[in-house]
């Protein structure tokens, strides 16, 4: 016999305990399953965990450079993996557990532990339990990509999940991806103490972003002694010893890197494969994203997808921006659309890259007349005062009707001060509203006004 709900969601990720909860408070009768992790990516082997690491990271790196500041440390500075670890652990088990018992307090709302697969448009089977509903959210997440290359089968490997695992401190990590990920564990992990090389098929780091970006990451990333090869054409892995050797190039030498351990950092994959969307008759396109209108409903009436599963975005924010937009058009009669947000993400190396609308590539190839104003990190009081003075600031705006088309800001607390261009962005106000505004001193985000103060025309 089947159990009747309102509304079913599969998957608690971002969007999907938040969407679960206002369907209840709605009065839908709501079902939210989950295979495996509470709390979905972001939780588990994602921000949270990965921040987590990061925080570690960057004490280890402030104490080794306490002379620096006049900070006299004596003896080694020594990194233990394993407290590192247990620490990064009990923050997530905080999380999963907030999540966790917020679900299975809320009235309405039942948390079923199993592998959701659809039997129909309006069925999902869990195990051999077969729930009905008229309304079914998808809210599958996905998981690390592993690209078919020689050898990579036979060979163990971290990604950004089983790495979550490791309590030791990796002799020589080799990591495949020069990207966001790849980056931020690269950091990570030489900082904690191990030697760390990039390898990279394209011919810079982070190639969305604009050249002076990648080349930028790159040169504060090498400062710390991370090595890079970039151009990485032919890549196969091998084991030697107790090790492993990555073939990065056919011609050019050295052909190989050996080293203790490696990371896949190379892309994500969405958790579609295994749930029966064919059944329901859910169309996905070619990578396995379902395919979704601008308000998020798939081409089944009452089957809606959220999150990275629906390859409108990658990003925790774009989750829950999913579940904001669904919420508010299924229950508050509202007409909120995918595209009326404005791109915007980080990269949480140190110091951070904090990115808003458009690239200056995008920019140019949009073919619009525009402004442009740059400013050195060294040219900001703040970060001459912490001593970390890396990075640029970079504005992009529209010459005509004077709105910011984009930011850049590679540095001390970019990825906060971006927050309040971003605000003005979706104001749709000139750039001349934070132009001549009063912030405070002495902060990163007061130079703000002085930058769009030397802005000229794109050349």
């Amino acid at each position: 016999m089947s159990e009747r709900y309102d509304s079913i969601v599969i998957g608690t990720g971002q969007a999907g305990p938040s969407l679960a909860v206002r369907l209840a408070a709605a009065g839908r009768k709501t079902a939210i399953i989950e295979r495996k992790r509470i709390g979905g990516t972001c939780v588990n082997n994602g921000c949270i965990p990965t921040k987590t690491l990061i925080a570690s990271a960057r004490a280890a790196y402030v104490a080794r450079h306490g002379g620096d500041f006049g900070v006299a440390i004596k003896g080694a500075i020594e990194v233990d993996m394993a407290r590192v670890k247990a620490r990064k652990d009990e923050v997530v088990c905080q999380s999963v557990d907030g999540v966790t018992r917020w679900l299975e307090t809320t009235s309405g709302v039942s948390l079923i532990r199993g592998h959701a697969r659809f039997e129909s448009a309006h069925s999902v089977s869990v195990g051999d339990r077969l729930l009905e509903a008229g309304e079914i959210f998808v809210n599958v997440g996905g998981r690390a990509n592993v690209p078919e290359m020689p050898g990579i089968g036979e060979i163990p490997h971290l990604d950004n999940s089983t790495i979550m695992g490791v309590d030791f401190l990796p002799g020589h990590l080799v990591i495949v991806g020069g990207s966001y990920i790849g980056l931020e564990f690269a950091q990570m992990y030489r900082r904690f103490g191990s030697r760390v090389t990039v390898i990279e098929m394209a011919p810079r780091l982070i190639a969305r972003e604009d050249e002076e970006v990648s080349a930028a990451i790159k040169e504060i990333l090498e400062a710390e002694g991370i090595a890079f090869r970039l151009n990485a054409k032919c890549i196969a892995i091998a084991r030697r010893g107790d090790g492993v050797a990555v073939q990065m190039s056919c011609d050019d030498e050295p052909r190989e890197i050996v080293g203790s351990h490696l990371l896949l950092a190379v892309g994500r994959v969405p958790n579609t494969a295994d749930l029966g969307l064919d059944k329901a008759g859910v169309a996905t396109d070619a990578r396995g994203y379902i395919v979704v209108d601008d308000e998020l409903r798939t081409n089944v009436t009452g089957i809606w997808a959220l999150g990275d599963a629906n390859g409108r975005g990658a990003f925790t924010h774009t989750s829950y921006n999913d579940y904001e937009i669904v919420a508010a058009n299924l229950l508050d009669g509202e007409k909120r659309r995918v595209s009326d947000r404005i791109p915007t993400y980080a990269l949480f190396i140190d110091p951070p890259l904090g990115r808003a609308g458009m690239t200056e590539r995008e920019v140019r190839t949009s073919g619009r007349k525009a402004l442009v104003a740059t400013m050195p990190m060294t040219g900001v009081g703040r970060a001459r005062e912490r001593g970390e003075t890396q990075g640029f600031l970079k504005v992009l705006v529209d010459a005509e009707s004077r709105r910011i088309l984009g930011a850049a800001l590679l540095g001390i607390e970019g990825d906060e001060v971006v927050q309040g261009l971003l605000d003005v962005m979706y104001a749709s106000a000139p750039y001349t509203v934070v132009r001549r505004a009063m912030h405070i001193h002495p902060t990163v985000a007061e130079l703000i006004p002085t930058l769009l103060g030397n802005l000229q025309p794109l050349a």
